[in-house]
């Protein structure tokens, strides 16, 4: 038994958690790194400051299908064998600071951003929990290789959950050649393990739930609110996400589940890659109020039918309020006809079986 096996199985014992078999299985994953960052000495000065750095420890790399309780298990391991030297983020969140950092670091015309950036966000740290890495930017596939390069290099142990396999990270995104570099960091300097669990646990907590609530009232937003918060626990911020150069902000965002008005998604420009984004990073989207659709508001009506061809495509999880049911969303004008398959994939996304 570890560090990490000791809390679950206490946890299980108390009641709190059941036993599967798949994250028993990576468990030792966790001890492993846990008992490295404890027996590894000193060395040499190094790259973040003048203060001695500690030896390197090989990481974990975990990856499994959504809902498996790969966010669970990293968060309980930061919690049991964290300490004050580590840090637990989302990994958006963690680009969105690099990005500000290097804002403001480039304003002091260094000749390389990157290293003061590194150096800060490294001082002290001695092991960096990231979840759900997923890259679907290039100035981020650019940036980030360089960063945990220069972050493991000072003895900093990287613990990242995510829903793909190395391989297939920033798959046929543009210039990906140049990205290759930073997979085979990744699998030389982090253990690889998948989490193949069977069960979706965001499923089963939605299992016989309500997730498309109509009309938009008072008794809609109670019921959206009350699922929130189960799968927050009212821990949430808002995620931007760069897109081709562009920023698309999802206004609340939680380990994978983020929610916005129609509006918010359908009112702005946006367009095919802002909303294939938003697939990638929310698995779990909750849009409210959409109202309904016709030649008054053709565009973000146009808007809608992308999105939800995103969201269906990536099997994302939807719960949503709106003025009517799917079939009576759009009823006519230019594109009511289109709108029909639209409808049908709404109340597809409905069945309790989605996105398994």
């Amino acid at each position: 038994m570890g560090v990490l096996s000791d809390a679950y199985h206490a946890r299980v014992d108390r009641g709190e958690l059941e036993v599967d078999a798949a994250q028993a299985h990576v468990l030792p994953d966790f001890d492993r790194v846990a008992e490295a960052l404890a027996a590894k000495p000193s060395r040499k000065r190094g790259f973040f400051s003048k203060k001695v750095t500690l030896e390197p420890v090989r990481g974990l790399y975990l990856w499994g299908g959504v809902g498996r309780g790969k966010s669970m298990l990293m968060d309980l391991f930061h919690e049991v064998a964290g300490g004050e030297a580590s840090r637990r983020v989302h990994f958006h969140a963690f680009m969105q600071e690099v990005q500000a950092r290097l804002h403001e670091a480039r304003k002091t015309e260094v000749e390389d951003a990157l290293v003061p950036v590194a150096r800060d966000m490294g001082a002290g740290l001695r092991l960096l929990c990231l979840d759900e890495m997923q890259i679907t930017d290039i100035a981020d596939a650019m940036i980030v290789g360089r960063l945990f390069e220069q972050m493991m290099a000072a003895g900093i142990a990287v613990v990242t959950t995510s829903n793909r396999v190395p391989d297939d990270l920033y798959k046929d995104g543009l210039n990906r050649d140049l990205f290759l570099p930073f997979i085979a960091l990744l699998k030389d300097q982090l253990e690889v393990v998948e989490l193949a669990s069977p069960r979706d646990y965001r499923q089963d907590r939605l299992a016989g739930e309500q997730v498309y609530f109509t009309p938009h009232d008072g008794e809609a937003v109670a019921a959206l609110n009350r699922l929130w918060d189960e799968f927050t626990g009212g821990d949430e911020g808002p995620l931007v996400l760069n897109v081709k150069s562009r920023e698309v902000e999802l206004p609340r965002f939680s380990a994978g589940v983020a929610r916005a008005k129609f509006y918010d998604l359908c009112g702005q420009p946006l367009g095919p890659a802002d909303y294939l984004a938003i697939a990638e990073a929310a698995r779990v989207l909750f849009v409210e109020d959409i109202p309904r659709l016709g030649s008054e508001n053709f565009n973000q009506a146009r808007r809608f039918v992308t999105l939800v061809d995103a969201l269906y495509e990536a099997r994302v999880r939807l719960i949503a309020s709106a003025a009517d049911i799917p079939e009576r969303l759009y009823i006519e004008g230019e594109g009511a006809f289109e709108f029909e398959r639209t409808a049908s994939r709404l109340r597809e996304m409905q069945g309790a079986d989605w996105g398994q």
